[in-house]
């Protein structure tokens, strides 16, 4: 098992230790992420191998996992994580399975980057939160809130945003800032140190709605790069 590492003293992060505390557990008093640390199980990397997915993010269903020509320990690994999707499903959730070979970049980012390389946070309309647990290859990272600064409250980025604009710094231009995502993506603060979700643990994050009691957490995918393996990732 890839070890979990988290800052020490963080508060804002919980551990749980199952599947009934991580769903039932309150967002409340600063925690804005849940963890259930898990033990791996069975060959995740057997279960890619056979996958052979081509460049960028495949949809796993139930039918093509089971056909896989897989050993003992890669049945096991895809019991493990249909049985999750089975969990989340059960609690009126949509996870989906990716086999993720590549995401695809921002071919002209402009000031503020809004791939998921970049910091960010998720956003709904209604009360809702995130799922998400990496099986196999790089896993999530996260980054403390008081290690981030939003990149549109940056005086240089804010002012290139504004000549993008191409007007004033007002409603319409919060309003403009929304409707790109520009106001959900962070900057790390000098001497930041992001920490990785780890592999197999499901995480419950805080999304940015209206009313939220707990400030969103900050996350993204890790970078990854030419000749690695492709990452296995339910999100729901």
């Amino acid at each position: 098992m890839t070890p979990l590492i988290l800052p020490l003293g963080y508060p804002r992060i919980k551990r749980v230790q199952s599947f009934h505390e991580l769903i039932t557990t309150p967002f409340a008093d600063g925690v804005n992420a849940l963890c259930w640390e898990r033990v791996m199980l069975g060959d995740f990397g057997e279960v890619v191998e056979k996958l052979a997915v081509g460049d960028g993010v495949t949809i796993l269903d139930e039918a093509t996992l089971r056909d896989l020509p897989v050993t003992d320990a890669g049945r096991i690994a895809i019991d493990f994580m249909l049985e999750d999707e089975r969990m989340l499903r059960e609690h009126d959730l949509d996870p989906v399975l990716n086999c993720i070979n590549g995401y695809p970049r921002d071919d002209d980012p402009g000031p503020v980057p809004t791939d998921v390389f970049s910091f960010h946070v998720d956003s709904a309309t209604v009360e809702t939160d995130t799922w998400l647990c990496t099986y196999h290859g790089p896993a999530s990272e996260g980054l403390r809130n008081d290690e981030a600064q939003r990149r549109v409250d940056i005086l240089e980025t804010r002012a290139k945003l504004l000549t993008q604009f191409g007007g004033e710094d007002n409603d319409d231009f919060l309003e403009y800032l929304n409707e790109n995502c520009y106001d959900l993506h962070y900057a790390s603060l000098p001497n930041a140190q992001p920490f990785s979700f780890g592999l197999v643990n499901l995480w419950r994050i805080a999304v940015n709605y209206p009313g939220n009691p707990v400030p969103p957490c900050i996350h993204r995918a890790p970078e990854t790069f030419p000749g690695e393996s492709p990452r296995l990732l339910l999100i729901s």
